[in-house]
């Protein structure tokens, strides 16, 4: 069973530039520095934040190699990337 997480309640207020300043306390335990990106969520009244993380070394091969196979398993070649990509470049 996973553990519960802390729930840290805060406010802010957004500035004239659309610019929404994440309080200090969260920033450090959530471990954000300059520079973290977010996706933004937008639903009804609720806006919520999702930090990005860009994968690992280990991570990014791992789903390179998954991907090489899915390819292969489909009858794909290296040869073929360079097709699809002038393919969907032209319905642009």
């Amino acid at each position: 069973m996973e553990a519960a997480m802390a729930v840290n309640l805060a406010t802010t207020r957004m500035s004239s530039k659309g610019q929404v300043v994440i309080p200090e306390a969260l920033r450090h335990q959530l471990g954000l520095a300059t520079g973290a990106q977010f996706l933004v969520l937008g639903h009804g009244d609720t806006v919520m934040l999702k930090v990005i993380h860009a994968p690992s070394e280990d991570e990014f091969r791992a789903a390179q190699k998954r991907l090489q196979q899915k390819a292969k398993a489909a009858g794909r070649k290296p040869s073929d990337v360079a097709k699809v990509i002038a393919e969907v470049r032209g319905r642009k």
